[in-house]
């Protein structure tokens, strides 16, 4: 199991935009050998993830300032080796709009902790139902230090694009195990975890995509997605036996058109197995 916690508020303090998710996966397959295998489904992660995305301004939202949009997201993710490549290949069914929830109940939490009253069942995107894809391909390259692991992703469905990127861990934390990419970061979470490979692995990494489309900013209500986007990243990982902490931040481009500053995504992950 992995489970992550995603939110502005603990990397730059702030409540918009990319504002917070939260996801779980369960990673299922007979048996873990410390590498991939070479069939797909043989190891499958299952996927539960919300996601809140949000205006600056939660109680008046600013015209041109983009659409409130809660999403849910279901799906079965393989991952496996193929000539040399690490591959992880799956869909998602995706709900998004009122009828996720999601609004309803963030609209709940900030009035039990006293915080700024939300004003966006008009500014939101519409109710939908979708099927989303992705492919990762990525070639891991070991070194007594850590491991260097460049790769390209296809995505199409609520926002279809193509991003390629590279991540860099230092350390011995992750080797001989398995981790998982946070689709809003691209932050790299421990799932499988050797337990003989303890203590710290940190995590840096960066990409770039090309955006063709977004659910979340429709065209027909005036949006324009800006069409390339950039992640940078860092993160600190440290595990005692199967139990593991992961914290990291994130600094998102710009994603729309007259968004006027990119912002910082914190990511925080609690593992304990007894």
């Amino acid at each position: 199991m992995a489970r992550l916690f995603t939110n502005d508020t603990i990397a730059d303090r702030q409540d918009r935009w990319r504002s917070g998710g939260y996801g779980i996966s369960a990673f299922r397959g007979r048996a873990w050998h410390g590498a991939l295998p070479g069939q797909p489904f043989a190891i499958i992660e299952y996927r539960l993830r919300g996601e809140v995305i949000a205006p600056d301004n939660l109680a008046r939202p600013a015209p041109g300032d983009r659409l409130y949009a809660g999403s849910l997201w279901l799906g079965a993710h393989t991952h496996l080796a193929w000539r040399g490549l690490d591959v992880t290949a799956g869909a998602d069914l995706v709900v998004t709009g009122e009828q996720s929830g999601l609004r309803r109940l963030q609209s709940q939490i900030h009035g039990w902790f006293s915080m700024p009253r939300m004003d966006v069942a008009r500014h939101q995107v519409e109710n939908g139902v979708y099927v989303h894809g992705t492919v990762e391909m990525a070639k891991a390259v070991s070194r007594a230090w850590g491991e260097l692991r460049p790769f390209v992703e296809v995505q199409a469905g609520v926002e279809t694009m193509a991003r390629a990127g590279l991540d860099l861990t230092i350390g011995s934390l992750g080797q001989a195990g398995l981790r998982s990419r946070d689709p809003i970061t691209g932050q790299r979470i421990a799932g499988i975890v050797d337990p003989e490979r303890g203590g710290w692995s940190f995590l840096v990494g960066g990409d770039i995509a090309h955006v063709d489309s977004s659910v979340f900013l429709p065209e027909a209500r005036g949006y324009q997605a800006v069409s390339t986007r950039h992640r940078l990243r860092a993160g600190m990982n440290y595990a005692i036996g199967s139990s593991n902490f992961f914290y990291g931040v994130t600094h998102l481009s710009e994603e729309f058109v007259g968004q006027p500053e990119g912002q910082l995504v914190g990511s925080l992950s609690l593992n304990l197995r007894f």
